[in-house]
C-alpha cells in the first residue's frame, strides 16, 4: 500500500482528509462510500485487529512482535560491530588520528580531565579569552585555511558567531568589565546572542568556548569548557582541546568519558523507523543509550543476519484493552 495520508474526524461533525504532503482539507462528514478506495481496507483491517485484541490481547501481542516490520522500530547497536562489518563506515578514531586519539583517553585515565574536577581560573579578560580563541583557531589551520598572523580577537571576529552580546566592546584588559559582563551588570552586555559560538553552525553543529561561573556559590574564579559534539565538529573540539591543554592554561571539555567511548567504539548507534527523520534522531534515545548517530535498518539490512542478534530493541506498545 502507498502512502494514502491520513484522516482526522470529529465524529458526526466533519472528516479531515491530510493527503500526503500536503495541508488538511476540511470537508463536511459522508457517507462511508464518499472516503478513498484506499481507506476501505485501512479501516476494515482495523476494526478487524481490534476484534482480535479484544478476545485475546496477549495473543495478539505475541504476534506483533513477531510480525512488525524491522523497518519500523526502534533500537541500538553497539557502533564497534558496525565498525567492523563496515570498514569505509566513518571512525572518529581514525579522523582524530592515533596521536591525539591516544592523547585524549591517556589524559582521561590518569584523571587529568573529568565531569569533577575541572580546572578553575581566578581572574579572567576579553583578551585572555581571546587568546584561548587563538590557539583553539590555530589548532584546526591544517583543515582550514586560518590566517595565522591574525590575533584572537581578530579571528574571534572572522569565525565566530557574530552576535557576541558586547564581548567585543568592552575594555578589553579589564578583569572587572569581564566580570560585570558575564555576570549580566556591565551596561554593555545585551542579550539574545551567541557569544561563546567561536565556530559557527547549526543548533547541534557549532562549537563552544564556554566561559561561566563554577557555581552559583563560586563568584570568585572561572571555568572555561569547549563543547561541540557533533560528528562532524568533534575532532575540530578534541584537537583544540589539546593545543589549549598543551599550551598550560587551564581548559575543560564537555562530557570526556563519552568522547572516550566514542574514540572507542564503546557507544552504540540509534537505528529509528524509516519513516523519521535522521535530523537531531539521536535525542529521542536515553542518555545512558550512549547514541550519537543514528541509521535506518536498511543500512544495514546487507548484514542482517549478522546485526539482528546484536541489536537491542525497544519495546513495542502494550496492546491491552
Amino acid at each position: 500500500m502507498g502512502d494514502i495520508g491520513s484522516l482526522e474526524v470529529e465524529l458526526g461533525i466533519s472528516l479531515k482528509v491530510n493527503e500526503s504532503g500536503s495541508f488538511s482539507i476540511a470537508r463536511p462528514f459522508w457517507p462511508e462510500e464518499e472516503l478513498a478506495n484506499e481507506w476501505y481496507g485501512v479501516i476494515s483491517a482495523c476494526g478487524d485487529w481490534l476484534e482480535v485484541v479484544e478476545s485475546d490481547w496477549v495473543n495478539a501481542y505475541e504476534q506483533v512482535v513477531a510480525k512488525y516490520p524491522l523497518d519500523f522500530r526502534f533500537g541500538t547497536i553497539p557502533h564497534s560491530l558496525i565498525w567492523e562489518l563496515f570498514p569505509d563506515s566513518y571512525r572518529l578514531d581514525k579522523s582524530l588520528g592515533k596521536e591525539k586519539t591516544d592523547a585524549f583517553i591517556q589524559l582521561l585515565e590518569a584523571g587529568k580531565l573529568g565531569e569533577f574536577n575541572k580546572p578553575l581560573i581566578p581572574k579572567m579578560t576579553a583578551n585572555t579569552y581571546f587568546d584561548y580563541c587563538q590557539i583553539a583557531y590555530l589548532a584546526v589551520s591544517d583543515d582550514q585555511k586560518v590566517d595565522k598572523a591574525l590575533s584572537g580577537r581578530e579571528l574571534y571576529e572572522c569565525y565566530a558567531d557574530g552576535r557576541h552580546e558586547g564581548l567585543l566592546d568592552i575594555n578589553p584588559n579589564s578583569e572587572s568589565e569581564f566580570a560585570d559582563w558575564l555576570d549580566g551588570k556591565h551596561p554593555l552586555k545585551t542579550g539574545g546572542g551567541h557569544p561563546w559560538e567561536i565556530k559557527r553552525g547549526g543548533n547541534t553543529t557549532h562549537i563552544d568556548l564556554r566561559v561561566q561561573r563554577p557555581s552559583g556559590y563560586q563568584q570568585d574564579s572561572f571555568l572555561i569548557e569547549l563543547f561541540g559534539h557533533s560528528s562532524s565538529r568533534l575532532v575540530e573540539t578534541i584537537k583544540m582541546f589539546l593545543a589549549i591543554y598543551e599550551a598550560s592554561l587551564p581548559i575543560s571539555i564537555a562530557y570526556p568519558i563519552k568522547i572516550r567511548k566514542r574514540l572507542l567504539g564503546q557507544d552504540n548507534i540509534g537505528i529509528i523507523p524509516n519513516y523519521n527523520s535522521l535530523h537531531r534522531a539521536n535525542q529521542h534515545f536515553l542518555e545512558e543509550d550512549d547514541v550519537f548517530d543514528v541509521m535506518y535498518f536498511e543500512d544495514i539490512k546487507v548484514h542482517e543476519k549478522k546485526v539482528v542478534p546484536f541489536i537491542r530493541w525497544e519495546a513495542l506498545p502494550m496492546l491491552k484493552p
